[in-house]
């Protein structure tokens, strides 16, 4: 049976948000950003004034007042966008209960069941879209096709409060001179790897022999041919399901460059005490530890190391993080960013072999004073408790990462 999956994108969606409750800047180029004096002054989404100018996602603010003068730069109210993408999600949910949101301002939709009661997909889509500029004050783009990744490519076609139909009698006239690069899941280095196969859009993707492909690509390029020919049969998610967690990671632009290992070590505590109250959060234990560093050139490197015993001690988490830094850094460069993740993960609560020695006597120790401190936190806040390290540099020791800016899925890069 043919599927019937719309993808609806709030355009400009923090702009549009912050224009929608302030009506004197909706004639005005607006941009809402990150903080400067936290160093995330970048760009994290742009009305349609500001487009033609330039500015765009990503962008630092500087470069984006070259671009337009007169731009209105405000800061994120996450709470805000939060608030509103919920009340989007319930206008959804009286059509379906398949939906799959994918960040605050994208969702798809399996209205395949609903066609009954609806009508067809196309006057689904046009109910929603008419609802959501009457009861919310924003517009969103929406893509009607028979999957999700030809529902993205429609709803991408045309911005802003437009209504594309992909199916298979117009898909190779609208997909197939897209450039590749607007097929979900195409990064930048996938992108490069194909201009170099000489491979530019979507329609030559789509006819490159799959050998060459999984030659090139491994089982990817299989994936990717497939969804180049609009064939991608997975389910659009119920409201209700779970997605299973992988691994949990946390990390920070710090305020100031990193410039040596006292530096790292602190942000590396800061970060893993996250990390490990996260896994607690969950009933997880990790047994793979990942650091990740970002220099001065936006040069990245990541390591990870595989766990004798399973874990969630922040010190353990730290302190292997650490050294695989030590091993991994030569300090060619100061750093601007660090991250750490604790991946492979396994139930808190299953069977593991005890171990007496001084190893496992002190990560369970660790374990417990880490678990009395989320409760001491949680009561009277992050700061009410913390480590001697984070006291030796104020600017440093005073970032909290759990409080963080939410950007949009596929900023960096996808």
């Amino acid at each position: 049976m043919t599927r019937n999956i719309l993808h609806v994108d709030a355009n400009s969606f923090y702009a549009s948000v912050e224009c929608q409750r302030r009506p004197e800047l909706r004639n005005k180029p607006v941009a809402v950003c990150g903080s400067q004096e936290d160093r995330h002054g970048i760009v994290l989404t742009a009305n349609y004034i500001a487009k033609p100018y330039g500015v765009r996602t990503g962008q630092a603010i500087w470069q984006a007042k070259q671009c337009c003068p007169d731009l209105v730069v405000l800061p994120p109210d996450m709470a805000e966008y939060v608030r509103i993408s919920k009340y989007a999600r319930e206008i959804y949910e009286d059509y379906t209960d398949q939906v799959e949101a994918f960040g605050l301002d994208e969702s798809w939709l399996d209205v395949t069941g609903s066609t009954g009661l609806y009508g067809d997909p196309m006057t689904i889509a046009r109910e929603i879209s008419k609802r959501v500029k009457f009861e919310l004050g924003i517009t969103v783009s929406i893509g009607v096709a028979n999957n999700k990744i030809t529902a993205k490519l429609g709803s991408d076609y045309k911005k802003p409060d437009a209504i594309t139909r992909i199916e298979a009698d117009n898909y190779k006239e609208i997909v197939y001179p897209l450039p590749a690069k607007d097929l979900l899941y195409v990064g930048p280095a996938t992108v490069e790897k194909l201009r170099h196969m000489g491979i530019t859009t979507i329609g030559r993707l789509a006819e490159c022999p799959e050998s060459v492909l999984t030659y090139k690509f491994g089982k990817m390029g299989a994936v990717l041919r497939r969804f180049a020919n609009g064939w991608d049969p997975t389910p659009v998610r119920r409201q209700d399901y779970v997605r299973k967690v992988k691994s949990v990671g946390n990390s920070a632009t710090t305020p100031r460059d990193l410039t040596c290992d006292e530096d790292v070590h602190l942000m590396l505590y800061l970060l893993a005490e996250s990390v490990a109250s996260r896994l607690r959060e969950q009933g997880f234990r990790c047994t793979v530890v990942e650091v990740s560093m970002r220099d001065t050139s936006l040069f990245t490197f990541s390591r990870q190391q595989k766990l004798e015993m399973p874990t969630a001690s922040s010190e353990e988490i730290a302190n292997t993080a650490f050294k695989l830094f030590k091993q991994n850094y030569s300090w060619i460069r100061n750093i601007r960013s660090v991250g750490v993740r604790g991946s492979d993960l396994v139930d808190a609560s299953a069977g593991f072999q005890l171990s007496y020695l001084a190893d496992g006597i002190r990560r369970d120790k660790w374990e417990r004073i880490d678990a009395a401190v989320d409760q001491l936190r949680q009561e009277y806040g992050y700061m009410s408790v913390r480590r001697a390290v984070t006291c030796t540099d104020p600017v440093l020791g005073a970032i909290n990462p759990r409080g963080h800016t939410v950007h949009p899925v596929g900023y960096f890069g996808g």
